[in-house]
């Protein structure tokens, strides 16, 4: 049951580690680059307007995969870079309402617009090269800890938490396995102690039965004589 146990945890270090990782390697990813770079194209995005409503609320986190413009459709959630206007420079997580090809291929393949579901007027319209993925769906865990906390950095409350229990969890585990090691070396101490005790007292006893005998003999030589 014990080694159960151990290996029990073992496995949850290892997907919290995994997790943890791989959150970490992709937010620093996007920090460096300016959301230039991705980790196996994935990216992840903080929503931050009502816009996508009742889809997705502000402090949801979004889960974004690079994916080839030719797969993109209507009804597709992406998330792109704005270039015009109040879009400009801006992040924005809409859904396509259209998709046509381009009649001049210089300035992308596909002319594509989106609109929030929330909002009455759709957004400029953009071509492949400002998208940076699709939406695959939103991270639960991320999204809660946002509506507790109230703010975009909560995602790196969800690496420096578990990352300090596992640290802590680590010295428990370790101290403990010390303080058995140290009982067992006592044990083990104590063992031969008891066994030169034992060796001593036979040792002992075996002195006191030769002098018996060697007592008993004397007598009987005694009352020969």
């Amino acid at each position: 049951m014990k080694k159960f146990f151990k290996l029990l945890y073992v496995l949850i270090k290892f997907i919290v580690w995994t997790f943890v990782i791989g959150l970490l390697a992709i937010i620093l990813t996007q920090r460096i680059s300016n959301n230039k770079k991705a980790i196996a194209g994935f990216r992840i995005f903080t929503v931050v307007t009502e816009s996508m409503v009742p889809v997705y609320n502000v402090g949801d986190a979004i889960l974004v995969q690079q994916i080839d413009a030719e797969k993109l459709k209507v009804g597709d959630d992406v998330t792109y870079i704005g270039a015009v206007d109040s879009f400009k420079d801006r992040i924005v997580t809409h859904r396509i309402i259209s998709k046509e090809k381009s009649e001049n291929p210089e300035k992308g393949k596909y002319i594509i617009q989106t609109q929030g579901v929330a909002n009455d007027e759709p957004d400029p319209k953009i071509n492949e090269t400002q998208i940076y993925g699709k939406v695959l769906y939103k991270i639960k865990i991320i999204s809660k800890i946002n509506g507790v906390i109230g703010n975009l950095y909560s995602m790196y409350f969800i690496i420096i938490v578990p990352m300090a229990f596992m640290i802590f969890f680590d010295f428990i585990v370790q101290r403990k396995e010390d303080d058995e090691e140290i009982d067992d070396e006592d044990d083990k101490k104590e063992k031969l102690e008891n066994k030169d005790i034992d060796k001593e007292e036979k040792a002992r006893k075996e002195k006191r039965k030769n002098r018996r005998n060697r007592r008993r003999n004397r007598r009987k030589k005694d009352n020969l004589e």
